[in-house]
């Protein structure tokens, strides 16, 4: 039914409420009309309805009236509901500053919280409001100004904001803590999160849920999932919960208790169908960050609906996992304009399989059909892939010729295919130069150093490699240790290069032995140049060192503890070496076992002697 027809019969009815000769129209007569058209407002469901009910108000209503201003109101919030925002400016302007009320600019402090380019004029209204001190903020007020400035990552905005909620006395406010927690969750600041999350008076579920998602922000996954733990004693989990555990089972690739939260959503159909493409989403990212990407794809398959973020996790699953010729059949089925995120995993996909023309066709397709302009993650994609096949010098023009400065991971990139591709000592020094002036991290400048060293010793410069060893020790620089995981019966283990901690220890070191013996009787010999921090003279140090690599004490604890013909799944903090990489593949063949190792770029799968990667990483 039309608004028009609705409005039709009041004129014939209703006097219009203007003055007229015999004085005002009658109380009575004016409040009906009032609440006639609050009820016809009920009835809008366009934006182009509610013009008609707002034209049909200034022409039927004195401006200054309460009612008059109520039934403003209740259509600014309307026109903000319909995602009309300008409009709702509109009406909000036309009304005189002495009769903006608090729930009017709280109405269109939500419409731009709401909107994502205009989320910082949230924040500006809330500061107009203050300023005009006609009306004061309340606990409607704050939660959506705190969500704008999460969104934008406002933390000075948000710790004066943080301030005006403690002068106005609602810091025991369950909503505006919730903001609070989420705007410092968002910008990192767990310590500031968690000091008003443990200080709130009563929490609800949301609270615990911005809990645990900010510390799933900062990779605190362990401490995510105790939380939530924690907090199925007092509540029942929601799909945003469930969300956050799905991230931090991925992060820690804990399959076991990713597999449990999908039977747990299997079983809360509500849940799962009110979220069903955002849960999915998670699902799909969730298996191909445990290694199970069979069960990846039967997600990915079983889902009616797809969105872009469904086909950019399933390219990018089998991007890392290796299988490139899948992620670009994937891409060519996708019925949704692709977006910087498709090539991302795209071009990580030719890298991981060393195709360089393939990656350069998509950098240019991206450009020429999609108007996408290449970001620091595909310079560094692009760069890696045509730097490891040889092709240094244009990988150089590359990193010279773009539009950005290049970041540490860039520069790093080329300093790893100079050590692979045995490029000139001087070269490889001039990289690691740059690298080290970024300063970004200790990580970064001790992978440098240590990229460095191998290229050292590949050219038997063995004082050179001591000069780097002295020169770490001097700057406090240590080499970040290898650190592997592995989870068995829920529990996930975890070992650092020449663990001895473990209450299996003893076990453990007695399953390497046998595995060198047989490795060694097959004629494995290990490549010592992997070890090049070790004294270069003691070619038995070496052996050792490698032999304690973090992999390979969490694939002989697997080897103990899983029943056999169970895949091992082992979770690195680094690239796997070539070494470890050549003794997992001869442990897989010797031991008929399946071995899945996910290093700090890749997944391998490790079956019958051979790898997914096809030795290339």
């Amino acid at each position: 039914m039309s608004i028009k027809l609705l409005l039709h019969p009041l004129s014939p009815h209703v006097p219009p409420a203007t003055p007229t000769t015999t004085g005002s129209p009658s109380f009575s007569a004016a409040g009906n009309h009032h609440r006639h058209i609050l009820s016809l407002s009920a009835t809008c469901t366009t934006i182009s309805q509610l013009k008609q009910l707002h034209a049909f108000t200034l022409r039927t209503t004195l401006p200054d009236e309460t009612a008059t201003l109520f039934l403003y109101g209740r259509i600014l919030h309307l026109s903000s509901s319909f995602s009309d925002v300008n409009y709702a400016f509109r009406i909000f302007d036309s009304i005189q500053q002495e009769n903006h009320s608090s729930f009017m600019w709280n109405t269109l402090i939500r419409a731009c919280a709401h909107d994502v380019s205009r989320k910082e004029e949230a924040f500006l209204l809330y500061r107009k409001m203050l300023e005009r001190g006609k009306s004061t903020p309340d606990k409607h007020t704050f939660p959506f100004v705190l969500k704008a400035l999460a969104y934008v990552f406002g933390l000075s905005e948000g710790k004066q904001v943080h301030c005006q909620i403690l002068k106005h006395g609602l810091s025991g406010d369950v909503y505006v803590n919730n903001g609070l927690i989420h705007l410092y969750g968002s910008c990192g600041c767990l310590d500031l999160a968690r000091n008003v999350f443990d200080e709130m008076p009563e929490r609800s579920l949301v609270s615990w849920n911005s809990m645990i998602d900010a510390l799933v922000r900062i990779g605190e996954f362990d401490s995510a999932l105790e939380m939530f733990r924690q907090m199925q004693k007092s509540f029942e989990p929601d799909g945003y919960t469930m969300q956050s555990v799905l991230s931090a089972c991925a992060g820690l690739g804990s399959l076991s208790l990713g597999t449990w939260a999908h039977a747990f959503l299997l079983r809360k159909c509500d849940v799962a169908n009110a979220m069903d493409v955002l849960i999915k989403n998670s699902f799909i990212e969730m298996y191909c960050k445990c290694g199970s990407l069979r069960m990846a794809e039967q997600v990915f398959q079983g889902m009616q609906k797809r969105d872009l973020a469904s086909w950019n996790a399933m390219i990018l699953g089998f991007a890392t996992h290796g299988r490139a010729e899948e992620a670009f059949d994937c891409f060519e089925c996708m019925n949704v304009k692709p977006n910087s995120v498709t090539f991302v995993a795209l071009l990580i996909a030719c890298n991981h399989r060393g195709m360089v023309n393939k990656g350069r066709e998509y950098f240019e397709m991206m450009v020429r059909d999609y108007g996408i302009e290449p970001a620091l993650e595909h310079y560094g994609c692009i760069i890696d892939l045509v730097a490891r096949a040889g092709y240094i010098t244009e990988a150089i023009d590359m990193v010279m010729s773009m539009a950005m400065k290049p970041d540490v991971v860039i520069w790093r990139s080329l300093l790893d295919a100079c050590c692979r591709k045995s490029a000139s000592v001087e070269l490889s020094e001039e990289i690691a130069r740059r690298v080290i002036e970024t300063k970004e991290d200790n990580q970064s400048s001790s992978g440098a150093y240590v990229l460095l060293s191998r290229v050292y010793a590949s050219a038997s410069r063995w004082n050179d490699v001591g000069t780097v060893r002295k020169l770490m020790t001097e700057h406090g620089i240590r080499k970040e240790p290898g650190c592997s995981s592995i989870e068995v019966n829920g529990i996930s283990h975890e070992f650092f290069a020449g663990d001895t901690s473990h209450p299996q220890t003893k076990e453990i070191y007695q399953q390497l032995k046998v595995i060198e013996d047989k490795l060694r009787s097959i004629g494995y010999s290990p490549d010592r140049s992997q070890a090049p921090l070790v004294d270069a003279t003691d070619d038995g140090s070496k052996e050792y060192s490698l032999r304690l690599h973090s992999e390979r004490l969490a694939i002989a604890f697997g080897m103990i503890n899983l029943p056999p013909q169970t895949p091992i799944r082992v979770f690195k903090n680094l690239r796997v070496c070539s070494d470890c990489h050549e003794v997992t593949k001869l442990i897989s063949k010797v031991f008929n076992t399946e071995i899945i190792v996910r290093d700090r770029v890749r997944f391998h799968h490790f079956k019958d002697g051979s790898c997914s990667c096809s030795d290339y990483w």
